[in-house]
């Protein structure tokens, strides 16, 4: 009952995008943040979204082992279910572990074609099918592009759409537009851009594409250092009930 009761709150809702799933197939997002900020944090949250929905989400880490990645999703099921003091952390667990799917590469190993024949294999395999693709520890060089454009191909032609976790770093300064430099050059090809910033006691979450309304660099929306968890200025909990 807990997950009927779970509306994973749009982590866009609060900068003009009303969708559910905030991009549509063949589209990319990036949440840019420096090393340890919260970037994993987010896309696990931004995963569950669609999870408890019901909808297939593949999740490719490039830097950690699939165990990591599942404690990741653990225990931020387990800060959700303090949230509504409950136990049922195992009862949710289990109710999206159908929907989920882990895929591990080496950094230097991962590419498009090598991703195209996993699916492929899933999919004809009738054993998963995704609908969202989050991608952690891409490296944003000068090559990038070179791995982008053919995702995008195969997000369109395959239904799904992509959110990346971009590191960025202290030292090197936004471009004339704002926009963080991993993603200068490549900044056409994403259709919502946010960036994590630390300030003061909190994690602000600021919106640098893809937003709609007059300020599109302001949400109301933050990560709490403490525990990770999205929150609204207007909201004390990350989850809201139906």
């Amino acid at each position: 009952m807990l997950k009927k009761d779970l509306i994973i709150r749009n982590p866009l809702q609060a900068i003009g995008r009303d969708s559910q799933d905030i991009l549509k197939d063949g589209q990319f997002g990036a949440v840019l943040a420096r090393a340890g900020v919260g970037k994993t944090a987010f896309l696990v949250q931004l995963a569950l979204n669609g999870l408890l929905r019901e909808l297939n989400v593949l999740h490719i880490s490039l830097d950690d082992p699939v165990r990591k990645v599942v404690l990741w999703y653990e225990e931020v099921l387990r800060r959700i279910a303090q949230e509504y003091h409950t136990d049922s952390v195992d009862a949710l667990l289990e109710g999206v572990l159908p929907h989920r799917f882990i895929m591990t590469f080496r950094a230097e190993g991962f590419s498009v074609p090598k991703l195209k024949e996993r699916l492929t294999d899933l999919t004809a395999q009738g054993v998963f099918r995704p609908r969202m693709v989050l991608i952690d520890g891409l490296e944003f060089d000068a090559r990038v592009r070179d791995c982008l454009n053919p995702l995008k191909t195969l997000a369109e032609q395959q239904g799904f759409h992509v959110w990346f976790a971009v590191r960025t770093h202290r030292h090197i300064e936004p471009d004339v537009d704002g926009m963080p430099a991993p993603l200068v050059g490549v900044a056409d090809l994403f259709d919502v851009v946010l960036e994590l910033q630390p300030k003061a006691e909190q994690i602000r979450i600021k919106a640098l594409k893809g937003t709609t309304g007059n300020d599109k660099d302001r949400t109301d929306l933050s990560l709490d250092p403490a525990t990770m968890l999205i929150r609204s200025d207007s909201e004390t909990h990350w989850v809201t009930r139906s």
